[in-house]
């Protein structure tokens, strides 16, 4: 009789939004390192980023607030995570869902952080730092160190998604410098109010990058600045497409939100505009050339972890009194530094 294929390969669970799941990167590199590349469960509008990452053997969508929703969802996916027969599952994502998912498919070592809810059901519980970059915290669970050299954030972008951010700029009249622009976040009180007014101001062109949540704001920013001057990619373009739209900007200036993790995944500099939240949560950029801004001076901020669909207060001043020459200077700042460079690089 023909024994049962032994388990081998690794499984990460990473079902939170598109930022975190591009943070989760560096984890896939360190364990695709060991073990070879690994199979990754992420939502649907996630899992199309991680498609021809090298570390990245297959991604298996799982639509949890839509056809997979509830138990059944579970139930199916569970069944066919069984048929691949992994030895090992990292729960990046702390919920009960992923946790039972890794159950469900009898995956015999379940490593996540011990903090978690469904911490009960891992195999091996760890504990996840209370201090620096997500990407670290992250890593933590493959027994990565703090302060440990790790893969860069990173999305493997290839040849076809250049040239369809090429194609996507050509067919609009997008040619040499523009300026990207990120004004949505899934999480409305980290959304700065002023784009309209600041594209207003820029002298390169624009495209905004967003979802498709985010093309009302776009058409808002478009409204606000000379005719022409304004594209908006939001909604029409995939995450490898944004991303690969992003690097070729001179910088992009965005909220807290995915927009800024796809910039840092590319290397394209970033104004990065905090409001209820802090960098110190650990989702700041990690760029060299990158500027935070922030009112540090208000007692109520940071207001909670994620930051609120709307302000507590209803003033919303963390955002609202982040002005819009405070905002001009750090980008002008980042666009002398890529000027004097292009200089350098052309004396070379």
């Amino acid at each position: 009789m023909i024994g049962r294929r032994p388990r081998e390969g690794t499984l990460v669970v990473q079902t939170a939004y598109l930022g975190n799941v591009v943070l989760t990167t560096p984890l896939l590199a360190v364990l695709a390192e060991r073990h070879g590349p690994v199979d990754v469960v992420a939502q649907p509008g996630s899992a199309s980023a991680l498609e021809g990452h090298p570390a990245v053997h297959s991604v298996i969508p799982y639509d949890k607030r839509g056809a997979d929703r509830g138990w059944p969802g579970i139930t199916r996916l569970a069944r066919e995570l069984r048929t691949r027969r992994h030895a090992r599952a990292f729960l990046a994502d702390g919920s009960w869902r992923a946790a039972t998912l890794a159950m469900g498919a009898r995956i015999p070592a379940r490593t996540g952080f011990a903090g978690s809810a469904a911490a009960r059901l891992y195999t091996e519980r760890v504990t996840r730092p209370l201090h620096g970059h997500e990407t670290a915290k992250l890593a933590a669970l493959a027994g990565a160190a703090v302060g440990e050299p790790l893969p860069k954030v990173c999305l493997g972008l290839g040849a076809s998604d250049r040239e369809a951010a090429g194609a996507w700029l050509a067919d609009r009249g997008v040619s040499g410098d523009f300026v990207a622009l990120a004004p949505g976040s899934v999480w409305g009180a980290r959304r700065w109010p002023h784009y309209p007014a600041f594209a207003a101001t820029l002298e390169l062109p624009v495209v905004v990058i967003g979802g498709p949540a985010d093309a009302p704001r776009a058409q808002k920013i478009a409204a606000a600045a000379a005719p022409g001057k304004v594209r908006s990619a939001a909604g029409e373009v995939g995450p490898r497409v944004a991303a690969a739209i992003i690097e070729q900007a001179q910088a992009l200036v965005t909220n807290d939100s995915a927009a800024l993790h796809l910039a840092t995944a590319v290397g394209t500099p970033i104004v990065a505009l905090f409001g209820p939240t802090a960098p110190s949560f650990g989702f700041g950029p990690l760029g060299p050339r990158d500027i935070v801004l922030g009112l540090g001076e208000l007692l109520c901020r940071p207001c909670t972890q994620l930051g609120p669909a709307v302000c507590p207060l209803e003033h919303h001043r963390c955002l609202v009194e982040l002005e819009l020459p405070a905002v001009a200077a750090a980008l002008a700042s980042i666009m002398q530094g890529e000027e004097t460079r292009r200089a350098v690089r052309a004396g070379d």
